[in-house]
């Protein structure tokens, strides 16, 4: 075997191995990482339910929703979501609201783009919020990933229209 065919067989199979290991456990961290985060904020919320609905009265301009039922919804999106992305439960989907919700909350707090909107869409402003974006959209495209309870599922319950190629 030459050495280009012994570096490329090395790539082939570093290639299978990261895409074996490294990208679920990515895929997870990214999980993890994320709901920490929003866990974190609804607990804060949840912790000073005054605070939080002042908060939302005069800092937070939540679009269409009177404040303190943003307040409430904010606070229980942020403690029950991240669980279920941390588990990769409803991965796609959950992944899906949360950067929904995640470009809700930077919209609603101008405190987060004090050089303007779109200058701190390309700038350095709600850098956090951006990483999160970013985070959530690998797993909308990828899913959550082999170490996820959606995967568990899968195994279980196949997909429609696979039944009779399992039994086969």
């Amino acid at each position: 075997m030459t050495l280009p065919q012994r570096l490329t067989s090395c790539y082939i199979g570093s290639a299978r191995v990261a895409a074996q290991w490294l990208g679920p456990a990515a895929l997870l961290l990214m999980r993890v990482w994320v709901a920490r985060v929003f866990w974190r904020a609804g607990v804060v919320k949840f912790d000073d339910p005054y605070g939080t609905h002042v908060l939302f009265s005069t800092v937070y301009q939540v679009p269409l929703l009177a404040p303190a039922l943003a307040a409430v919804l904010g606070t229980w999106i942020e403690l029950i979501t991240p669980w279920l992305l941390g588990f990769g439960l409803a991965g796609r989907a959950t992944a899906l609201f949360l950067f929904v919700y995640n470009i809700i909350a930077v919209v609603s707090y101008s405190g987060l783009w004090p050089h303007g909107f779109w200058p701190g869409l390309v700038g350095a402003d709600f850098s956090d919020h951006k990483v999160w974006a970013i985070m959530l959209l690998a797993l909308v495209a990828w899913g959550p990933g082999a170490l996820s309870i959606d995967r568990l599922l899968a195994r279980f319950w196949p997909r429609p229209g696979t039944a009779g190629a399992m039994t086969r």
